[in-house]
Order: C-alpha cells, then structure tokens, then sequence
C-alpha cells in the first residue's frame, strides 16, 4: 500500500493519479461524503460515539419504533433539506460504471449520477412490515405531523444523528399512525444494523466489480471508515482477483491494508480535483482528435 497524505488533494495526488486519471470506475462511497451537505457520520474525526438502532430493538416493540420515529420526525427535516455537495457533483460528473453508496440520503440521485445501487436504500422510503406497502417519506411525514402537532417545532433545537434521527430521550408522548392501508407497523425502507443488504443489490455490485480487471479499471473508495462488511466486501473482493484500490479518506479504515493506494484526503476535495482531471484529458482529446 501507498500511504499519501495531503490536505490538499488537488495539489498532491500522487500515485492515485496513476491509478484513477483514465481508468474505468467503479466507485463505493459512505457518509463521509455526505459531512459537507450538514449530514453527520457515526465514525469520522470528529463525530460523537452512536449507537443506532438495530432491527431486532425496531421490530421487538411498538415502544422502540415510537422512540425512532420521534425522533425520524425531528430530523427529517433537516436531511430532507439536504443538498448534493461538491464531491456528490464531482462524482455525478466523473459518471463511473457503477457508484455504490453505502448513504440512504439520496444525494448521488439528486447530484444527477446514473447508475447507483443504494445499498441501504433511501430514507424517502418507507415500508409496511405487515403488508410490504411502500410509500413516500413525504407522505409519511404529513401524517406524523398530523398526529403530533407541534412536535417537530418544540424539539427543534436538538442535536442531528446520522441516518436522520436527532438526539432525543423523551418520547412517550409520541403517536405513531398505522400504515394507511393496514395498520400495520411501519419502517424506513432502509437497511438497519443487524439486517441482510437484499441479494439482488449486492450481486449487482459484484458483477460490476468482477467487469473491472477485463476493462483495466479501478475500484474507488471515498469516505467511509468500512467499519461493516457491507462495504469490505467489495474492497475484498476487488483485492482477491487484482483490481486496483484506491481509498480516500479521513482517518484510518478496516480497508486500509488491501488499498494499492490510501489517500487521507478530504472526499469533496479530492473527487473535484479528479473531475476536473478528467474533464482536461477530455477536453484535449478532443482537440487532438479535431487537429488530426
């Protein structure tokens, strides 16, 4: 592994720029990339200890779910409110085979990226544990405030979580409304801590992937720690038959030992000094080809 740090991407580089200038990408990418659109991380410098809430505490009872949805209520607000930053742009416009994110917020889809696979999927979701209804965040969201009126408001000054919850510890006063169609329970249609990413999302990756050492391509991987298998797999998986990695990052990873290069950079840093790398190689290619 080639450690590069620089904080500074735009100005130093280095090896990666070997790697990644004019390669075919496949590109993973985790909260860290969402920090500078307001959106806080469980594990970067700087981030306070968390611990989320995991599938068995969501479905063990109608008290849990009441305690996350109090709290999903507050904070929806604010990453809801969310925009795409420089480096969900710069990624938009770099346009790699596949971009994998391990963020529910949604925030490579609004940057204009084509090709994604929310691993985790998207926190405008919601689902019905009883009858599988998925409906819109949004919708979700006018009937907890119909039900709670004035929650949102009185609760405004406290702390954001990551995954769009804020810190709250009193929450009995809450009242959770049914799914519209059954009354059943509902979930963020996303994936929670000790639940299975579905097959189908991760076979995708994979085949993405596995096209990378035919194309001479690179896997790219931008802020996230890796802390889950999620996201190691492909890391491992890119490492196991030769494809080059190149991990960007602030602070140390479970990856950091299989990267061909590490970059502790910052993610919006770095992705916009690649894009407008690639942006100049385009443009003089195609003066080359109108001289020609």
């Amino acid at each position: 592994m080639t450690l590069v740090t620089t904080p500074d991407a735009g100005a130093a580089l280095g090896p990666a720029l070997d790697l990644v200038a004019d390669r075919p990408l496949v590109v993973l990418t985790g909260a860290g990339l969402s920090t500078d659109s307001g959106i806080p991380d469980y594990r970067g410098p700087g981030s306070v200890p968390r611990t989320p809430m995991t599938w068995a505490e969501f479905v063990a009872t109608p008290e849990a779910r009441r305690h996350y949805w109090a709290r999903s209520h507050v904070g929806w607000s604010r990453m809801g409110a969310a925009e795409p930053n420089a480096g969900h742009r710069a990624l938009a416009a770099l346009d790699p085979e596949l971009l994998i994110t391990q963020n529910v917020d949604g925030l490579h889809e609004a940057a204009g990226t084509r090709r994604v696979v929310a691993l985790h999927g998207r926190v405008s979701q919601v689902i019905c544990l009883a009858c599988a209804t998925v409906m819109s965040r949004a919708a979700v969201q006018r009937m907890l405030e119909a039900a709670n009126p004035g929650w949102a408001e009185a609760h405004a000054d406290v702390a954001t979580r990551p995954d769009g919850d804020v810190e709250l510890a009193e929450t009995a006063d809450f009242t959770v409304p049914g799914c519209p169609l059954c009354d059943g329970p509902i979930k963020p249609h996303v994936v929670f801590f000790g639940e299975n990413v579905p097959k189908n999302r991760v076979e995708r990756c994979y085949a993405a992937v596995d096209a990378l050492p035919e194309a001479d391509g690179v896997l790219l991987v931008v802020g996230t720690s890796l802390s889950v298998m999620s996201g190691l797999r492909f890391v491992k998986r890119a490492t196991r038959q030769g494809t080059p990695v190149v991990l960007v990052n602030r602070g140390a990873t479970r990856g950091d030992d299989l990267a061909t290069v590490r970059l502790d950079a910052g993610c919006s840093e770095f992705l916009t000094a690649l894009a407008a790398l690639r942006a100049g190689q385009t443009e003089r290619t195609k003066m080359w080809s109108a001289d020609s």
